[in-house]
């Protein structure tokens, strides 16, 4: 047994090589920390404080900490869970909620290492971790509040609302999701639940702890290879004002598909409190987690590694476009059904040409603007303008990238709510500035990806995105999703700004 101390009460655990990040939750129900890389050690989702120290857990190994002090966001004092959730709750700072709870840890040991941090400071820390929703801007507008008196008499329903708008899924907003506490799928299994993990053969091993099923796996740890992405479609020939060419992006959502089933009940979605970006809307963890429920007739937790979610997650797929001024031109695209009539929706001039290239890996529609974002900024390329951005079906956006920063301002219906829709648009202009300047997975000549840890994603640290300023405009009518709107007129506004006709730009 491993004897040390947790949120203030001594604990003893079985030695049985866990890291501390499985011992928290599976031996010990602490789910604020969250496994979003593990055991990868780069995303901070499960930062903790050691002896004071924030420290990842799921690199930590239980025998590391023996003797020693251990705090999760659960050990928090009562004022400090409300001050920070209070303060990430007022400035939409925590979307999902899945990243936020080790943020919020870090920062508290920033605060106690060095009271009068500067937001220079704060994006500095914030380079231990990931967040895919936030842009990191409302974040440093968290921490800046922490300490003024919040009297936040929001509508929280009308709050949710416009966040299932945006995210296109079911949401709650409130401190609480700040706090980790936003019903995610693995943090609501039972305690006597299975775990089901592939392994190297991509078969289903099962086990009594993740410890357990991943040591019976036998998985190698994913890498980040030395490969440079590449662009693997060809710009048509021809002579053109503008062309585009980019490479394989993952959606790059946090939390790691994952359910889990009593024997013949549907199994609880994978998309608890979030929408994965698209990413996990055909996952197969659903339907695994059914069928091995009622083949081992328990509970059973089906779970992703991250490698897992890159090798079979759906992805982005990569274009090469040539137009014109005019709008006119082709725009050619890793084959994906359904992609055609999304291009045609916003470049009804181009002409959409599917390619067959080697890859292991899926692409799909429903990754958030798949397709069509390209083709956006191929147009505002061509045109060299770029005009108001408005989806069918969806609010407008217009975007501007100057010395001062990105510049949106964005018409969503009623707004419901300010601070939630001006999040979510903060959020899509780091997406949009992040998928132009940063993002790519490297894959070989045979299709097979080498990317295989969340680093590898490319997506733009805090302390390398710009200012963002966003402008919204009240207006009239039904409400309406607005941030993929602000998604693609920011990437098309970057790619206007740098020249950048691949993508990512360097």
């Amino acid at each position: 047994m491993i004897e040390f101390e947790v949120d203030g009460q001594q604990v003893q655990v079985p030695d049985d090589g866990s890291s501390l990040l499985g011992t928290l939750r599976d031996h010990l129900d602490k789910r604020s920390a969250k496994d979003g890389c593990s055991p990868q050690g780069q995303c901070g989702c499960c930062t903790v404080l050691i002896n004071g120290q924030p420290r990842v857990a799921c690199v930590t190994p239980t025998r590391r900490v023996k003797g020693r002090s251990v705090t999760t966001l659960e050990g928090f004092s009562p004022d400090e869970r409300a001050r920070w959730g209070g303060a990430f709750c007022a400035t939409g700072a925590s979307q999902c909620g899945f990243c936020t709870p080790g943020i919020i840890v870090r920062l508290a040991g920033l605060e106690e290492k060095k009271p009068d941090a500067s937001e220079d400071d704060v994006r500095l820390a914030l380079a231990a971790h990931l967040c895919r929703c936030t842009g990191w801007q409302t974040i440093v507008d968290a921490w800046n509040q922490r300490d003024i008196e919040i009297n936040d008499t929001r509508d929280l329903a009308a709050a949710a609302q416009r966040a299932e708008l945006e995210g296109r899924n079911e949401q709650t907003v409130s401190a609480a999701v700040a706090l980790g506490d936003g019903g995610f799928a693995d943090d609501r299994a039972p305690a006597d639940a299975l775990v089901a993990v592939l392994n190297e053969a991509g078969k289903w091993v099962v086990g009594e702890s993740l410890h357990q099923a991943r040591t019976l796996a036998g998985k190698v740890q994913g890498r980040r290879t030395t490969l440079e992405p590449t662009h693997p479609v060809a710009v048509p020939n021809g002579d053109w004002v503008a062309t585009l060419q980019t490479s394989w992006v993952d959606p790059a959502y946090l939390e790691t598909d994952a359910a889990w089933a009593l024997p013949g009940q549907p199994a609880v979605s994978p998309l608890s409190n979030g929408g994965a970006f698209g990413g996990k809307i055909d996952s197969i963890v659903t339907a695994v987690a059914e069928h091995l429920a009622t083949e081992y007739d328990r509970a059973v937790r089906v779970l992703f590694s991250r490698e897992d979610a890159i090798r079979l997650g759906a992805k982005r797929p990569p274009v090469a476009g040539a137009a014109n001024a005019d709008g006119t031109g082709v725009l050619r695209v890793v084959a994906t059904p359904g992609i055609d009539e999304a291009i045609h929706a916003v470049a009804p001039g181009l002409t959409v040409e599917h390619v067959q290239v080697p890859t292991e890996l899926r692409t799909s529609t429903q990754v958030r603007g798949a397709g069509w974002v390209e083709a956006v900024a191929l147009l505002a390329l061509a045109a060299g303008k770029l005009d108001r951005v408005q989806p069918i079906d969806s609010g407008w956006a217009e975007a501007s990238v100057t010395s001062d920063g990105i510049n949106v301002r964005v018409g969503a219906g009623q707004v419901l709510d300010e601070v939630v829709l001006r999040s979510y648009c903060i959020g899509a202009a780091h997406m949009g500035y992040s998928l132009v300047m940063g993002e790519s997975l490297a894959v070989d000549a045979d299709g097979i990806v080498q990317d295989l840890t969340v680093r590898s994603f490319g997506v733009v640290r805090a302390s390398d995105t710009p200012t963002i300023h966003i402008e919204i405009v009240d207006e009239s009518g039904p409400a309406v999703n607005a941030s993929d709107a602000v998604f693609a007129a920011v990437a098309a506004a970057v790619a206007l700004h740098t020249n950048a006709i691949t993508w990512p730009h360097t």
